[in-house]
């Protein structure tokens, strides 16, 4: 059986789609430095599919152990890339620290692809290429203009989305499949796995969920004076298991010689935005739990409101993202209350 890499396995996205690997079939090999991650989330897979993925603790920037993994396990076929520092507000803090991670981690793996003749990568971009889209490029599809980055995290996307092309560019055997998410929010439906923050979370859902079950005092809303109907940022969010399926149909598409060029760009989305205060409202009314917040000022590096336009990945790539959002947000609060012991 064809064995796909997956760097960053162990983190949020990336255990949802070994999962999905190996549901269909993929033996998986994992490296992860385990920097923003638990070594547990592997038991977690483990009791969802009935067989572990092999593991390796790996960092990506190094050469060398990287190189071992691929000289370990020659039957790798393909990989997807997940593994890169994400939070936006940190990557204004320390920006040389997003530069180093998330740009040298993609160049040695791809010079290590090249040398051990591994021809097919995913790559996990971002809407944040994008920037703020004028009004004429709402929703978001593939031919909207990326823009200057409102952050370093999301400058590194950009590069590394232009690494790659130069590097097809430079060697006609490479095939790439470059996939812009949108938010990726929820959990797995079995509740053994889901997202996992070190610390106080970045990204909105595990801060509701950590402030329902009275882990948080108060959620903080980022601004409730954005050009938006109720003033929130809106944004496109979509079931984390719905976005792992994706990794596994443009892995599928590579492999199978269906792909009409040498790297393809698709924008995973649902086709709706909904506002920070949407999101709480609708997750206090599936759940019965009250959720205490306050507005706070403008968080920097976030952007006003962004959606996809999803045809392309629901035409070409063959999927779609269905998963009704009350159902995604109670699959967040399985999660949490299975990590917390909380009984209803």
């Amino acid at each position: 059986m064809n064995r796909i890499l997956v760097t960053g396995g162990v983190g949020y996205i990336g255990s949802h789609t070994v999962v999905e690997l190996m549901q269909q079939g993929y033996d998986v090999v994992i490296v992860d430095n385990l920097s923003n991650s638990n070594i547990q989330v592997l038991d977690g897979i483990e009791a969802i599919v009935g067989r572990r993925p092999d593991f390796v603790n790996v960092d990506c920037c190094d050469y060398v152990a990287l190189d071992n993994v691929f000289r370990t396990y020659t039957d790798i076929v393909g990989v997807i890339h997940f593994a890169a520092s994400k939070a936006v507000g940190e990557s204004v803090e320390r920006p040389l620290l997003y530069y180093r991670n998330n740009t040298l981690s993609l160049i040695t793996l791809l010079a290590l692809m090249q040398e051990h003749k591994v021809n097919h990568l995913v790559f996990s971009s971002s809407c944040t290429v994008y920037g703020q889209p004028d009004p004429e490029h709402l929703p978001v599809d593939e031919t909207a203009p990326r823009k200057k980055a409102l952050s370093p995290y999301g400058n590194t996307k950009r590069i590394n989305e232009d690494i790659i092309c130069d590097q097809a560019h430079a060697c006609p055997s490479l095939h790439a499949t470059i996939l812009r998410y949108f938010n990726p929010i929820g959990a797995h439906p079995s509740a053994l796995i889901g997202e996992l923050p070190n610390g106080v979370p970045n990204n909105l859902l595990p801060f509701v969920t950590q402030t329902a079950a009275g882990l948080r005092k108060e959620l903080r809303v980022f601004g409730n004076d954005y050009n938006t109907p109720d003033g929130s940022c809106i944004r496109d969010y979509i079931y984390v298991v719905d976005l792992a399926k994706a990794h596994v149909k443009a892995i599928q598409r590579m492999l199978g010689g269906q792909a009409e060029e040498q790297v393809e760009i698709f924008n995973l989305g649902t086709g709706r935005g909904l506002s920070v205060l949407e999101i709480i409202r609708t997750f206090e009314q599936v759940t019965g739990r009250k959720l205490p917040y306050t507005i706070v000022g403008r968080r920097e590096g976030d952007i006003e409101q962004v959606w996809a336009d999803p045809r392309k990945a629901n035409t070409v790539l063959g999927w779609s993202a269905d998963t009704p959002i009350p159902e995604v947000l109670l699959s967040a609060w399985r999660w949490e209350k299975h990590l917390r012991n909380i009984e209803d």
